[in-house]
């Protein structure tokens, strides 16, 4: 058996979620089923930007030339960076998820 303990507050929701009650309840089998095929749909979403970025990688390593304008290659920069803060919040959410679903 699991508990799911994931408290609002950490996660900056406590707003969102006021008024929701603490009382436990049953995760039931079919809302379960529905989140894992959520999560599960991340999963290959990560699959395809991990090729998406393994093909990207290869380009700009790769032996062509490779011509840009500064505005473009500032563009490419940032929506890197953006991509990568992304991925360290994902990381950071996960981590934390996984600590609040615990044995029981």
């Amino acid at each position: 058996m699991y508990e799911i303990i994931a408290n609002p507050e950490d996660y900056q929701l406590d707003d969102l979620i006021k008024g929701t009650g603490n009382a436990q309840i049953e995760f039931s089998d079919d809302e379960r089923q529905k989140w894992a095929t959520e999560v599960n749909e991340f999963s290959h979403k990560l699959v395809q930007f991990s090729e998406k970025s393994q093909e990207l990688s290869k380009v700009l390593s790769g032996k062509e030339k490779i011509i840009t304008t500064p505005a473009s290659l500032k563009t490419l920069k940032i929506q890197l960076f953006t991509i990568n803060d992304a991925l360290n919040n994902a990381l950071s959410i996960a981590k934390q998820l996984e600590s609040d679903i615990v044995p029981k």
